[in-house]
């Protein structure tokens, strides 16, 4: 059995309605996935199956919870080891100590092209830092720029698939995988 990191990128499905926890956890049962389990209440879900295609296990999420909840959500997966490889590449460990609630990363269903990378510098702002690593975007960003010109930079029609989740998560899935 291998042990994945499920990430859904909206949980919203409608004004007022977000997704019960619980109820996405008997969605993954109900796909056959052994010990679902989530960490808090925005759409994280880590669980057991066969080792597989990791494309084809999203698109067995995203059925599901189309079926389930009545509309498409982008679901990104890692493998734990990759997972434990993505939180052990946190560029800005020095931030992450400080301001752990600052530092996030985009991560994505595919690599982030260079030109892509070279692309988003360019909205970088004051007090503000990125860097890509393995093709995910990590992101420091400041409290002072609420409406950060990066963070809107890295959407889906600009990267392709992908979701955000801060330090505290992205730690907090770590340790809930390395056990």
């Amino acid at each position: 059995m291998q042990t994945y990191v499920a990430l859904l990128y909206s949980i919203v499905l409608g004004e007022g309605r977000r997704v019960v926890m619980a109820d996405l956890k008997a969605m993954a049962e109900q796909l056959g996935l052994n010990n679902p389990r989530t960490l808090v209440a925005t759409g994280n879900l880590v669980f057991e199956a066969p080792a597989t295609d990791i494309a084809d296990l999203e698109q067995r999420l995203e059925a599901a919870f189309e079926k389930t909840f009545g509309r498409h959500v982008d679901i990104i997966l890692r493998g734990a080891e990759d997972w434990l490889k993505l939180a052990a590449g946190n560029p800005f460990p020095d931030e992450s100590k400080e301001t752990a609630d600052q530092v996030a990363v985009r991560v994505m269903r595919q690599p982030v092209p260079d030109e892509a990378v070279s692309a988003l510098r360019s909205y970088v702002g004051k007090d503000e830092k990125m860097q890509a690593v393995s093709g995910d975007i990590w992101i420091v960003f400041s409290r002072a720029t609420p409406s950060s010109r990066l963070l809107t930079a890295t959407s889906h029609k600009r990267l392709g698939a992908g979701t955000s989740r801060n330090w505290n998560t992205v730690r907090k899935l770590a340790e809930m995988v390395g056990a």
